[in-house]
């Protein structure tokens, strides 16, 4: 048996959850595909799939094999791309996690872009707003935004975030505009649903200052809260990489300016202290350099 090929099979079949899939991308039997497994299993003497009629699931120790796997043919692909001099011919794949409204206004022209530039990688995207545990679920990378960063995180800055306090012109002939943070309890306020809780921050004389707010809709989706706050629903506080475009367009409005909000930071997580292909530290370093200190949504706001 080649134990690198029948890692390579058994990683591809995790992947894709099925034996027919990896056969028909190898072009060769399924039960080729099938005995590969069977025999890599026999080889460790520990059962790393369970099968069934409808699906097929890996069992704890084919998870933790999984993981160990992926480790060892990056490191493979590192080395012999950096001693065949092919650092500019990066190959194989890179997993990631990506806050959903984020990723799709933003990361899918940078990773269109990228592709170009490296065709030879595959780019698996998870769209999701939640944390997910990039060890458990086997992957590269996660692009988290925080203003509060574990100190035993191993990450990479990739850039900073301002938010915006807006409403619609429509909104504000109706309602008034805000003078103090604390009128936002007389608003309409749309929150966003997965911060801790209800309460938009600001800095007053350089000290944190909360108000908590409510309205007529809490969301956990930044796009939905500005088509809200678009319509006249209410005022939302909301990052400027979702906010610029209708800032600019004269849908919403600034308001509340002479109080700072917080700003947040944009960096690339890496699952604990493994070793980080070249591809994915490659994917990262084109991030950094086009998102840059100040994003481009941010230039001339």
């Amino acid at each position: 048996m080649d134990r690198l090929a029948a890692m390579q099979t058994f990683v591809r079949v995790a992947e894709a959850g099925s034996f027919t899939a990896v056969a028909d991308e190898q072009n060769v039997a399924r039960s080729a595909v099938t005995r590969q497994i069977a025999a890599l299993e026999s080889h460790l003497g520990v059962k790393l799939m369970a099968r069934s009629t409808r699906r097929l699931s890996l069992t704890s120790a084919g998870a933790t094999y999984l993981e160990q796997c992926r480790e060892i043919l990056g490191r493979i692909d590192e080395v012999e791309g950096d001693l065949a001099g092919e650092r500019q011919t990066l190959r194989g794949t890179i997993r990631a996690t990506v806050p959903l409204v984020f990723g799709v206004l933003h990361l899918t022209p940078l990773i269109l872009e990228f592709s170009r530039l490296h065709p030879e990688i595959r780019v698996d995207l998870d769209f999701n707003d939640r944390r997910v545990n990039l060890i458990e679920d086997g992957l590269d990378l996660g692009l988290r935004i925080t203003g509060n960063l574990s100190d035993t995180a191993v990450a990479r800055h990739l850039t900073t975030l301002r938010s915006v306090v807006v409403a619609s012109p429509g909104y504000l002939a109706k309602h008034g505009e805000p003078r103090h943070p604390d009128d936002l309890r007389h608003h309409a306020c749309l929150v966003y649903s997965l911060t801790a809780r209800a309460s938009w921050s600001f800095l007053i004389d350089g000290k944190p200052y909360g108000v908590d707010v409510a309205g007529p809709l809490v969301a956990n989706n930044g796009s939905v809260l500005q088509e809200a706050a678009i319509q006249g629903l209410g005022i939302i506080h909301e990052p400027t990489f979702i906010a610029a475009e209708a800032i600019r367009a004269g849908q919403l409005v600034p308001i509340l300016r002479d109080f700072a909000t917080p700003a947040l930071e944009m960096y690339a997580v890496f699952p604990g202290h493994r070793f980080v292909p070249q591809r994915v530290r490659a994917f990262v370093d084109f991030l950094a350099d086009r998102l840059g200190p100040e994003p481009y949504w941010d230039k001339g706001l």
